[in-house]
């Protein structure tokens, strides 16, 4: 594509499309409504948007769950549209919640649905391993998941 992506703050009034885009990539899981994308971006933590010019093509969620000096966060979400996958929208936005919780030395945990091969193929890239398996996180299609781990950056 010769659209510039720039990545930046994700806003309340991205929640429409947010949300339209979480169906269109995980309906079978139970996506976030428009409401719970506007909470997130409310509550305080780190969420993010992919836009190309005006359009928003990516999204991407990091919540710290504890401080120093044990500091650990949580990736709640990345999504990136069909139609811009492959062009390293996901890793930009993943690589930008990685770097804050890099700031904060923490521990990084996220799920992946264990048949989601281009993403845990991503997660490993950039030092994600998995740690756990969770039967039948994702409802209603009971699909199993990993949970994986990035070790926090050392000071």
């Amino acid at each position: 594509m010769s659209t510039t992506v720039t990545i930046g703050p994700l806003y309340r009034a991205d929640a429409e499309r947010c949300a339209e885009l979480e169906e269109l990539l995980f309906g079978g899981d139970d996506p976030w409504s428009p409401q719970a994308f506007r909470d997130a971006v409310t509550s305080g933590q780190l969420y993010l948007a992919a836009r190309a010019g005006s359009e928003l093509v990516g999204y991407a969620g990091l919540a710290v769950v504890a401080g120093p000096p044990q500091a650990e966060a949580e990736i709640h979400t990345i999504g990136v549209d069909p139609a811009w996958q492959g062009y390293g929208i996901g890793r930009a936005l993943l690589a930008k919640l990685i770097d804050a919780a890099d700031q904060l030395h923490a521990t990084v945990f996220l799920e992946v649905r264990t048949d989601n091969v281009p993403a845990r193929t991503l997660y490993e890239s950039c030092g994600f391993t998995v740690v756990g398996l969770r039967k039948r996180y994702y409802r209603p299609s009971g699909a199993d998941a990993h949970t994986m781990r990035r070790d926090r950056a050392t000071p």
